[in-house]
């Protein structure tokens, strides 16, 4: 059995999922968001984000994490405070030697519920199927499921690559 942790990051919201995957089958462990005060200052706002996803780590003890990637908007600050939280989405699994994989919104989409331009209540609806005995609070959980069940899909190509790439 692996323990995976997904995390959807995010400044004001960051949402984090953990399942437990045996062959094909997946379970729910937990899931939640972390959130921050955005009258704090961003440097504050990212070691709340850090001790939070520490301690989840720490709690859970996953094997594995995966991230979903940034897409880029039109608002460059917002991009830039969404690439801080994902860097610190990205530290702490590494940090606590866990292996991180990264996936895009498209491929996560496709891998929960076939399609990489599902909505976020498809996406929603797809995570309760998959993982019966999931409450699905906010949008930023369910995402960040949805990206564990990615991981759950393609860890074994991932751990490849990873894998080849030390030997090199």
């Amino acid at each position: 059995m692996k323990r995976l942790i997904g995390i959807d990051p995010g400044l004001r919201f960051t949402g984090w999922g953990i399942i437990d995957v045996e062959g094909n089958h997946m379970r729910h462990v937990a899931s939640g968001v972390i959130g921050s005060d955005s009258d704090e200052s961003v440097p504050h706002r990212l070691c709340e984000l850090h001790g939070a996803l520490t301690a989840l780590i720490r709690e859970y003890t996953p094997q594995e994490a995966a991230v979903e990637e940034t897409y880029v908007n039109r608002n460059g600050a917002s991009t830039l405070k969404l690439g801080y939280a994902r860097g610190v989405a990205l530290l702490v699994p590494a940090y606590e030697g866990l292996l991180v994989a990264e996936y895009g919104a498209k491929q996560v989409k496709k891998s929960v519920v076939g399609t990489g331009a599902a909505t976020k209540e498809q996406v929603t609806l797809m995570i309760t199927r998959l993982l019966p005995g999931a409450i699905i609070k906010k949008a930023d959980a369910s995402d960040a499921l949805a990206v564990a069940i990615c991981h759950a899909h393609h860890r074994a190509s991932h751990a490849a690559y990873a894998r080849g790439r030390r030997m090199a």
